[in-house]
């Protein structure tokens, strides 16, 4: 299953060359990532007050092509692989279908504690 969020190249996601500046690509992941959370029912509000959130572990990224002020761009987010510790997903950011950026993203949940911890079992249900 593969979600898709529509994202508008914006004046402030550029920089003095006109071209988006790099690290807002990860913004952009990040942004499809939550909003692929949301839409799978899941409340990281609710996870933060049982002690327990999502963080970003390791982004391997590739930068193929830029974008540039007022472009259309799509971010798709696909799982990889889940297991009882972390969750592995491939993410594209595409301009009229072809991609210009790629990363595979691990995130794994952290108690208030800071320590990893296993993936919420309902969480894992969801996301196969």
């Amino acid at each position: 299953m593969t979600h898709t969020l529509p994202i508008r190249v914006y004046y402030e996601d550029t920089d003095m060359a006109g071209i988006v500046y790099y690290a807002n690509y990860l913004r952009y992941i990040e942004r499809a990532r939550s909003d692929w959370v949301r839409g799978l029912g899941i409340d990281q509000r609710q996870m933060k007050e049982n002690g327990q959130v999502f963080v970003v572990r390791r982004v391997e990224a590739d930068y193929l092509a830029s974008a540039h002020l007022d472009d259309e761009l799509v971010v798709e987010t696909e799982v990889l692989e889940i297991t009882a510790a972390k969750l592995v997903m491939d993410q594209w950011v595409k301009r009229d279908g072809k991609p210009i950026f790629h990363a595979v993203v691990t995130a794994v949940v952290v108690s208030d504690t800071g320590h990893v911890v296993r993936l919420p079992a309902n969480i894992r249900q969801i996301m196969h």
